[in-house]
């Protein structure tokens, strides 16, 4: 059997926008099958999931780990591609609930197996905890609202000075690379982010989202230099040929892109500059695209001070936001001590390994299915 694919993204973030979410994204609409699991803060929901894809993951099935932006240990979501099943986190702040109830979607509550009784004594510090929480993650909002405003105004003195008549024939030049003579397909959006503000810093596992990638792009240049723009220029062509294209958003600003990658070419195009530098560490050919090479460098200079200010500003209130994102994670993990002393996880253990087996006999039915329709066509 071919080598496991394993990748790992994430759904949702914490942005200067609030929490942002494509987990609509998650898996496509015409899944086979989606349990959506339900129950509050400690009840296992994370390692039920983590199970599973270990288990599927070692019969050489390719695995999509949808992390948590919150805490990058635990995920929100689990997909089996070749099958067309995800296992999804539903509760707050992502909360999922079923579009085609019965026929598609399946509720798994952990909710029933849990002592009420034991939650119930414990109701005040719940409530003290749940409302701490809310509090910190505001305070991040705030901290990247701030980080945003120096961001803009870091663009704004580099904008003016920016060639875009340079950028937009670069922006030519390399779509005459990238695309052939078209494609009669119908090009789908896939809508995600590959960064994340989380506890444990900033993070991303893009490398793993690149595994299949023949020439990856790297957009170097500071803000305002077009980046952003150049990324959707490109998308939207792969798309007007019919191509795939997954759009991964940048996490400080999610109107804007720091990814795009074409599976059906396997090509990739990602900015590593800063705040987000990412050096990939991958055996493909890489092509550099400098967007400074076209700034007028000599009129920028004039406001080199209020730009290095807006770096500090920039990196002080992301590095506030994780803070708080930290004290919200500390706060989380008292709020859950409160649940974990009151479930069963035995009974949750034996619940996981049903669904994991009616997940592997729709593996076993999709080979079965597959191999009777190589025969019939013989």
């Amino acid at each position: 059997m071919p080598k496991r694919v394993v990748k790992k993204m994430f759904p949702g973030a914490v942005t200067s926008k609030g929490f942002f979410s494509y987990y609509n994204y998650i898996i496509e609409p015409n899944a086979l099958h989606i349990f959506i699991i339900k129950g509050g803060p400690g009840v296992g929901k994370s390692t039920f999931m983590k199970k599973i894809a270990d288990n599927i993951s070692k019969l050489g099935y390719d695995i999509e780990y949808h992390c948590c932006s919150s805490d990058n240990n635990s995920i929100d979501g689990l997909v089996i591609p070749a099958l067309g099943v995800a296992l999804l986190d539903g509760t707050a702040p992502h909360i999922v609930d079923p579009k085609n109830p019965g026929a598609v979607d399946e509720i798994i509550n952990l909710g029933d197996y849990w002592d009420e009784n034991i939650i119930q004594k414990a109701k005040p510090e719940i409530m003290r905890c749940n409302y701490q929480v809310g509090r910190y993650f505001q305070a991040s909002y705030y901290a990247l609202m701030e980080a945003q405003l120096a961001m803009d105004e870091w663009e704004f003195y580099v904008k003016e000075h920016q060639n875009w008549h340079a950028i937009n024939q670069m922006t030519l030049s390399v779509e005459n690379d990238i695309f052939g003579s078209g494609n009669t397909g119908h090009g789908k959006e896939r809508h995600l982010f590959a960064w994340a503000h989380t506890p444990q810093g900033k993070t991303q596992f893009i490398d793993t989202l690149l595994q299949d990638t023949s020439a990856l792009y790297l957009l170097k240049g500071q803000p305002g230099t077009g980046k952003s723009t150049f990324l959707k220029r490109i998308a939207e062509r792969a798309i007007t040929y019919g191509l795939n294209v997954e759009y991964y958003h940048n996490t400080l600003d999610p109107a804007k892109l720091d990814l795009i990658i074409m599976p059906d070419l396997h090509k990739a195009l990602c900015v590593v500059s800063e705040p987000y530098e990412y050096t990939p560490q991958l055996n493909c050919k890489q092509i550099t695209l400098d967007f400074d090479q076209s700034v007028d460098m000599s009129g920028l200079n004039n406001f080199s001070s209020d730009i290095e200010d807006c770096r500090e500003r920039v990196n002080k209130n992301i590095q506030r936001a994780i803070k708080n994102s930290s004290r919200a994670k500390a706060t989380h993990d008292l709020m859950e001590s409160y649940y974990i002393a009151a479930m069963d996880f035995s009974a949750i253990e034996g619940k996981r390994q049903e669904i994991e087996a009616r997940i592997q006999n729709m593996l076993e039915l999709g080979i079965a299915v597959s191999a009777s329709r190589k025969v019939s066509q013989i």
